[in-house]
């Protein structure tokens, strides 16, 4: 959106800049200006509903008024257009796009959104009130970012678009930096450089005026107001009904998923959530489901035969792929690409992976992601429950004290000693990777709040601001969401500050760009919005019971998979990333980290990066991840900057 530029200026911009996400929608390409008022769309397509021309974009609606580049999928389109038709809409196709553009002409633009089931990042066009509204689907499944600066803006489905633009600030956000280093990923809002956002989730931004600052975005939905409607209003019948309605819930969350014209399948695990949503696909098809999955060379990392004995109780067409070390190593240089702002979640790689492996076969795959942000499905939730109120309430001395105790032991002789005591251990005490775990827990002893205690869960590096040069770590949003009396308890806190941030800016990000880098669509039916809500009207009694999360989730499981294929120590989607280093990847790591006084331009200091690293090939710490997050930021760096 640029004031005073041609219409041959206009579309060869958008066009360099959609070039540059041709992963994303390898079967068409679209364009359109105004030269009038300085706007510009590109469009790359991925065709999945309405593969014919109708489905066309940019697509423009029935009377002109609006023009739209559409991102993502609106699921429950049938319906609307139904809805749409009995007051007098028709139709030249049956794409989505051409359902929300009548809608957006019928109802106005956010009582339409408010009306849509799906994931999705939309750029229209207003003519009439000349202005162009941003919007993102409620749970940030799909992602927009913005770039401004006075008198241009830009946006697109991935930062390496605005690159390309006709103007771009590559300036870092050293906050972004820092909050990078500590969770593996930026947090939303911001992004990695200075004059460019994420639009959250749940929100929509109107621009009018390209040269006056970017307005504030605004909220049509957020976790917190789902949060505090559901501790409001909080589902009053039984457990058999509560575990009936959230079947019924994700079986038609399931079923609005399945709408596609081109070969779906599922992404399985062999995990609580997977196995729920591929059970529940098979329920819906006539023909076996087809599911994919990958295997690491490392059994404690392995959920491969997991994944294959849940396919085979349910009569999927599976297939399975094995990753090494040495496959890591070769995927390493592709990834600054694919993430192209700094990424180090470790599980990106068999993400990729799994979706190279089903793109094979499918264009559309349904996963289980979100399952334990709604419904307590993480150790540290549980954790938090029993544990970080009470080590609240100890004085801090003593729990330095303790701290240094646990911390004096290496986390390879804590992992001796548990597998010593392995044999007499309750299995709900067989933790994996329990070193590790317990200095993790020591770390967050020396916190002085709750809120402090669970950052430290959650951070790779401890104190990252002394990595980088005139750094700044502001984690505004879960600090807060602890720290508030509401909702309670601590546990759905935990579950809000998650889905806040970590949801959308590292789970839903991982898989959105490992996916569509290969032209694969994912989706999400457990973070139906429906869902989401229904997940905060039910007590914690509901999600978290003696010690082990997914209470509901599992019952509605437990109906269709034998509870004894299913229930094991919790791996999630993890990999060998210290063996890993200490391994294959270790001469990159060395040529990485040995050698400067500083690292990327001077962003990061070089000693305590050094110093980690000794430790980590003594053993003395399990700071592999952190190492990791350094070595991404390289590779990112080297190709970015």
């Amino acid at each position: 959106m640029t004031p005073s530029s041609d219409a041959q200026t206009l579309v060869d911009a958008a066009r360099s800049m959609s070039d540059q996400i041709t992963h994303r929608g390898p079967d068409d390409a679209g364009d359109w200006a105004d030269e009038r008022v300085g706007v510009a769309f590109g469009f790359r397509r991925l065709s999945i509903i309405d593969v014919s021309d109708q489905g066309h974009q940019p697509m423009m609606s029935a009377s002109g008024r609006f023009t739209i580049v559409f991102n993502g999928e609106v699921y429950n389109y049938r319906e609307l257009r139904h809805d749409l038709e009995q007051s007098g809409a028709r139709f030249r196709g049956h794409s989505d796009t051409e359902v929300i553009l009548a809608a957006f002409e019928r109802w106005g633009i956010e009582s339409s959104v408010s009306r849509f089931i799906g994931m999705f990042g939309i750029a229209v066009w207003d003519r009439d009130e000349p202005s162009l509204t941003l919007i993102r689907d409620r749970l940030g499944i799909k992602p927009l970012y913005v770039y401004a600066e006075p008198g241009f803006v830009s946006f697109g489905s991935e930062l390496k678009a605005l690159v390309a633009g006709p103007r771009f600030d590559r300036t870092l956000d050293l906050t972004a930096v820092t909050a990078f280093l500590r969770h593996l990923y930026v947090p939303g809002p911001r992004t990695i450089y200075q004059r460019v956002i994420k639009l959250p989730p749940g929100h929509v931004l109107t621009l009018v005026r390209p040269e006056a600052p970017l307005p504030e975005s605004r909220p049509y939905w957020s976790p917190q107001e789902a949060a505090d409607r559901g501790q409001r209003t909080p589902f009053t019948g039984s457990e058999r009904e509560a575990v009936e309605a959230l079947d019924a819930l994700l079986h038609d969350a399931v079923k609005l998923r399945m709408r596609s014209d081109v070969p779906l399948g599922a992404l399985l695990s062999g995990g609580i959530d997977s196995s729920t949503v591929t059970a529940m696909m098979q329920d819906c098809s006539e023909r076996a489901v087809k599911t994919f999955s990958i295997g690491f060379d490392r059994d404690e990392h392995n959920e491969a035969p997991a994944a294959a004995r849940v396919a085979r109780h349910l009569g999927t067409d599976h297939t399975q792929l094995m990753l090494t070390g040495e496959d890591a190593l070769a995927l390493i240089p592709r990834l600054p690409d694919m993430f192209d702002e700094p990424f180090a979640d470790p599980s990106m790689l068999p993400t990729y992976l799994v979706s190279e492996l089903a793109r094979r076969d499918v264009t559309v795959a349904l996963s289980g992601d979100g399952g334990d942000e709604l419904f307590g499905g993480y150790n540290r939730y549980i954790l938090g429950e029993r544990l970080l109120e009470r080590v609240a309430r100890i004085p801090r001395p003593i729990r330095r004290v303790a701290a240094a105790g646990i911390g004096s032991v290496s986390p390879t002789s804590w992992d001796r000693v548990h597998r010593a005591a392995s044999p007499m251990l309750p299995s709900k005490y067989k933790h994996r990777l329990p070193g590790a775990k317990l200095h993790k827990f020591a770390d967050l002893m020396t916190n002085d709040s709750i809120a402090h205690m669970y950052q430290s869960l959650l951070s790779a590096w401890k104190d990252p601001g002394s990595l980088v040069e005139n750094g700044d770590d502001r984690d505004e949003w879960v600090t807060r969401v602890l720290a508030a009396p509401s909702p309670t308890p601590l546990s759905h806190r935990m579950m809000l500050a998650d889905q806040g941030v970590y949801l959308p800016d590292d789970l839903l990000a991982k898989v959105d760009r490992a996916s569509m880098a290969t032209s694969l669509e994912v989706r999400v039916p457990l973070l139906d919005h429906r869902v989401v809500e229904f997940a905060w009207t039910l007590p914690l009694a509901l999600k978290i019971r003696k010690g082990e999360g997914k209470w509901v989730l599992r019952q509605v499981l437990y109906g269709r998979v034998p509870r004894t294929l299913v229930d094991r120590p919790k791996m999630g989607f993890s990999i060998p990333i210290d063996d890993w280093l200490r391994g294959p990847l270790r001469v990159w790591g060395e040529e990485v980290i040995a050698g400067s006084e500083t690292y990327c331009g001077g962003v990061l200091r070089g000693e305590p990066i050094r110093r980690a690293w000794r430790e980590f090939l003594n053993g003395q710490r399990e700071s592999g991840l952190a190492l990791w997050a350094v070595l991404m930021f390289h590779a990112w760096h080297e190709r970015w900057s």
